[in-house]
């Protein structure tokens, strides 16, 4: 069975900008992996709150499904739920964590993805996700 993995929107933004900062090869290591995944055939879940975060950043709609149309065959899309989201709000303010971080990693669960992450916030939720590096994963 396929593995999937869901990708907090930081590392779609290295993967698509190639941000690299020194002794961390973040956009490097979003591509490598990005390779791995297409190459093992395995899945990469992404979400209306992907999409939401990275107009933030000020992608249109059109450019990312532009960069995301190459990826398309590895690419599952969801749609929060309203329990998800009723969820992260709770969730966010008993961790003391951003909403759209708890509302990612409910996805990421709820979708039994792989939680790819460099954001320390994720670390007080790790009875809710597994949560890896990029670099982590390349190296398996």
């Amino acid at each position: 069975m396929n593995k999937r993995f869901y990708f907090d929107t930081s590392i779609w933004l290295d993967f698509f900008e190639g941000r690299n900062e020194p002794n961390m090869s973040k956009g490097e290591w979003a591509k490598k992996l990005v390779a791995k995944i297409i190459r093992k055939g395995d899945i990469i879940v992404y979400s209306d709150l992907v999409l939401r975060e990275l107009e933030n950043e000020g992608y249109s709609s059109f450019n990312v499904e532009d960069l995301l149309f190459v990826l398309e065959r590895n690419l599952l899309f969801v749609e929060s739920t309203n329990a998800e989201i009723k969820r992260s709000k709770d969730l966010a303010f008993k961790r003391n964590v951003p909403n759209g971080d708890a509302l990612h990693a409910l996805i990421a669960r709820d979708n039994n993805a792989i939680f790819v992450s460099l954001d320390k916030h994720f670390q007080s939720l790790l009875d809710i996700i597994h949560v890896k590096k990029p670099q982590e994963l390349i190296e398996l």
